[in-house]
């Protein structure tokens, strides 16, 4: 295998941890009942998870390949949620688009070893590059607020270029960006569908961030690489890989 000469990194669950979201919705709801008398924060919780369940099939290409923005797609998800609630005040919705940006926003973290893995390879001058599915404004908005963008020397979101990992073309996008060849490069991301298999269509090593340890069943695509955290990815850089 051989070594990189450039990392590409996926972005959710890979450097952002999303375990908060869940919390940003309780608290989201918590607000809107307030502000609004005959609410249940309890009931819109739930109504807002089975609107997700529904909603988001109908929905998930179009937003991670361009065609819908993500704050649009937030505001019919909270229309549908308040809907079922007995809530057809479109200033209602309103407010919990607001109200869910903002607590969706404080939730945005990095894992632990997100920020050292990235500082160590810059050191090292790698070329980083973000490869990541979903519209434009909401990977733009995190990337803005944990203050990453300028981590990457190319950043490729499937709404901008209307194409999505595992589609070969995201990949060979920023290895064109970069100037580097496909046999040079390595791609991590926690996705075995989208992250190991785009990679590898593309020529890519693929490194597997398996954090919880997950069991690969018979059938599952295969990684080059497989690693707990961030920091094993940082021990192989600056160790031979032995296969």
């Amino acid at each position: 295998m051989k070594p990189a000469r450039a990392v590409f990194f996926d972005l959710d669950e890979t450097l952002l941890d999303g375990s908060g979201m869940r919390e940003s919705i309780v608290r989201s709801c918590a607000k809107i009942a307030a502000s609004r008398a005959g609410l249940d924060a309890a009931r819109l919780v739930e109504a807002n998870g089975n609107v997700w369940r529904s909603y988001w099939p109908e929905i998930e290409d179009k937003w991670t390949l361009g065609a819908l923005d993500g704050a649009s797609v937030s505001l019919e998800a909270w229309r549908r949620t308040l809907r079922a609630c007995g809530c057809d005040d479109e200033s209602v919705a309103m407010l919990a688009l607001r109200t869910h940006l903002q607590h969706e926003r404080e939730s945005y973290r990095l894992f632990d070893d997100a920020r050292d893995a990235i500082t160590s390879l810059r050191r090292a001058r790698v070329p980083l590059a973000l490869i990541t599915n979903g519209a434009s404004d909401t990977q733009r908005e995190k990337l803005r607020i944990l203050g990453a963008a300028e981590w990457f020397d190319a950043v490729v979101i499937s709404g901008e270029v209307r194409a999505a990992k595992p589609d070969a073309a995201v990949f060979l996008r920023a290895l064109a960006e970069l100037a580097v060849e496909r046999g040079d490069a390595w791609h991590v991301g926690d996705s075995l569908s989208a992250d190991v298999v785009g990679a590898k269509s593309a020529g890519l090593t693929a490194v597997w961030l398996n954090r919880r340890g997950v069991i690969r069943r018979e059938g599952d695509p295969e990684p080059d690489v497989e690693i707990r955290s961030l920091s094993e990815l940082t021990a192989r850089w600056s160790a031979p890989v032995v296969t």
